[in-house]
């Protein structure tokens, strides 16, 4: 059997570990779902394992299908990042580049970057993954990310754009009805955003405040920076905003900034064979210096 199919059929099956189905991994791959079962019947043929167990509720995957799992993940990625090296082929700035950044770094600030790159160099592609997991550019999951630390690997480039300021912000609608806090403790009386999942980041805010910032604290929790960045603006409570944002909304009030700040370094960071890459040089530039005047400036 050629590499081409082995691939096939393992694209095939990395289809189905995703969608839960046949059905759902051919819409998702552009195929059909006969194709996508033959795929895996040649497949547990050629590895001699059983990777699903055929019920009449659909597929369930089997401890094989989930050891293999973070291989075939790793093989889609290398074969991604193998196109776009491929894409990034030619003369001059062009080919595609692969982002990833939080959702509210990539929603609020990166826009405006991307518009700038577009127009500088018409033909570069952009690909954009919101997520506050670390995608590992070792293995070339993305080619460029934004992050809020410093990477360790010695083989990725990365660049300090500095600190990011976050305080506790309301919109004045919110305070006009409920009024202002005027100590760390009396925010416990009030509507806090926070999120859903107890996790580093908060445990390291919470050290900061009189009270306990269990689950429990917070009357609206999401794990997402966005959602709770619109729940502030909406006026449903107290929640924590990078100040560069909330200063551009003359509606967003600072509260306590005597008694609570808490800053994150921010780095552009990519692989140090992507040097080599003109379109991958050229987008991690303008990246920092998008970030640094955001950083430096509203």
């Amino acid at each position: 059997m050629s590499k081409a199919i082995m691939w096939e059929l393992y694209h095939s099956f990395l289809g189905v570990m995703q969608e839960g189905s046949l059905s759902a991994a051919a819409r998702s791959l552009g195929s059909t779902q006969p194709t996508i079962g033959r795929h895996i019947a040649e497949l547990e043929r050629a590895l001699n394992i059983t990777l699903f167990i055929r019920t009449q509720g659909g597929l369930t995957p089997t401890e094989a299908a989930n050891a293999l799992l973070g291989s075939v993940t790793e093989m889609a990625s290398i074969a991604a990042a193998m196109e776009r090296v491929a894409s990034h082929q030619g003369e001059g700035i062009q080919g595609t580049v692969r982002i990833t950044s939080s959702d509210v770094i990539g929603i609020e600030i990166l826009p405006n970057m991307f518009t700038n790159i577009a127009e500088k160099y018409p033909d570069v592609s952009i690909e954009l993954v919101l997520s506050d997991k670390i995608q590992n550019l070792l293995n070339r999951e993305a080619d460029i990310a934004i992050r809020f630390f410093r990477p360790i690997q010695t083989q990725l480039i990365a660049r300090r754009i500095g600190s990011i300021e976050l305080g506790f912000y309301a919109h004045k609608t919110y305070l006009e009805k409920h009024g202002v806090p005027s100590t760390l403790g009396d925010l416990a009386q009030h509507k806090l955003i926070g999120f859903d999942q107890l996790t580093d980041y908060i445990r390291t805010v919470s050290k900061k405040l009189p009270f306990s910032l269990e689950k429990s604290s917070f009357s609206f929790r999401t794990d997402s920076n966005v959602a709770q960045l619109s729940l502030i603006r909406a006026g449903a409570g107290i929640g924590i905003c990078q100040s560069n944002l909330a200063q551009c909304d003359e509606s967003l009030i600072r509260l306590l900034p005597d008694n609570f700040t808490f800053e994150m370094d921010a780095w552009v960071t990519m692989h140090e064979d992507l040097r080599k890459s003109p379109v991958c040089q050229a987008v991690f530039d303008e990246l920092v210096t998008g970030l640094l005047s955001y950083v430096n400036n509203c």
